[in-house]
């Protein structure tokens, strides 16, 4: 007897354009091209020889709700096997992550994916691919930097603000600064990472990158230092979140400037074919919406 079982990306698809009702909704949560979506669709009702969808606004045909409930049926089940104590069957997801990123954003959430999905088993390895500091084995790699990577499919997870950060005390020894003039002379905090210059140029400085001072490759360790009296930190506040919100750190400025890079998710073509990275890629978008 020879089945014909529908691949598992036309499944996912289908569900999710179903709960979605639109084709970029659901290609952004697939992390693929809306013409993947239509393209697996199209194949899904091919194989099983009916139409899923009967208008423009995506509602389903009346085969299309009876195939919907055993596909979600199917895909719960899915989810549920193997069991969290069965070692040999569970998922094995390799992610590699940018320091700060890790400590400050993905760290603090970790816990919930494990709850929601205890049979990935996740390998976390540190890497800063601008510093070419890489994981060259990791299934799924967060990245910083201006998003256009010819190696690999990406997708945006988070943009964020940059602003000048130093600890209280320095603050008061230092202070008042009611203008970004008042950072001249300063001592700054120096990383590749967040160059200053697009904070001077937002704020009409024509001064130069500092080249003396102490230097970071790390956000968070240059965080650790300016928390440390050691100068100003320019920091990206998504990024700042657990020394603001401890005290160890505080704003110079009330305004924000966008920073010219962002975090991007990135893997190799075919990757997301595993169920494990999918659902990882899924819930880390949702998780830091």
């Amino acid at each position: 007897m020879s089945l014909r079982i529908p691949p598992i990306q036309c499944l996912l698809t289908f569900e999710a354009l179903a709960r979605l009702r639109s084709v970029t909704q659901a290609a952004d949560e697939l992390c693929v091209t809306p013409s993947a979506v239509s393209h697996r669709v199209k194949q899904l009702e091919q194989m099983i020889g009916t139409k899923l969808f009967g208008r423009a606004d995506f509602s389903l045909t009346t085969e299309g709700i009876e195939y919907l409930a055993h596909v979600r049926e199917g895909l719960v089940s899915l989810q549920r096997f193997p069991s969290a104590n069965a070692s040999p069957g569970r998922r094995k997801l390799r992610l590699a992550v940018t320091p700060t990123f890790a400590r400050s954003l993905l760290m603090p959430r970790l816990r919930h994916f494990h709850e929601a999905y205890p049979e990935i088993d996740i390998t976390l390895q540190v890497s800063i691919p601008l510093l070419d500091v890489v994981a060259e084995d990791a299934d799924l790699t967060i990245r910083f930097g201006t998003g256009r990577y010819a190696d690999v499919e990406h997708v945006c997870l988070i943009k964020d603000e940059v602003t000048p950060l130093a600890s209280p005390a320095w603050v008061r020894e230092n202070g008042p600064f009611e203008s970004p003039e008042d950072l001249e002379g300063e001592a700054l905090l120096r990383s590749p990472l967040e160059p200053w210059r697009t904070w001077f140029a937002a704020h009409n400085l024509d001064w130069p990158e500092p080249t003396d001072g102490s230097s970071f490759n790390d956000i968070g360790l240059m965080c650790d230092a300016a928390a440390q009296g050691l100068g100003v930190g320019l920091v990206r506040l998504k990024l700042a979140t657990p020394w603001l919100e401890s005290g160890q750190l505080v704003r110079l400025y009330e305004r924000n400037v966008p920073s010219p890079h962002a975090h991007y998710l990135c893997w190799r073509t075919g990757t997301m074919e595993r169920w494990e990275c999918a659902t990882f890629a899924e819930w880390l978008k949702r998780a830091l919406a």
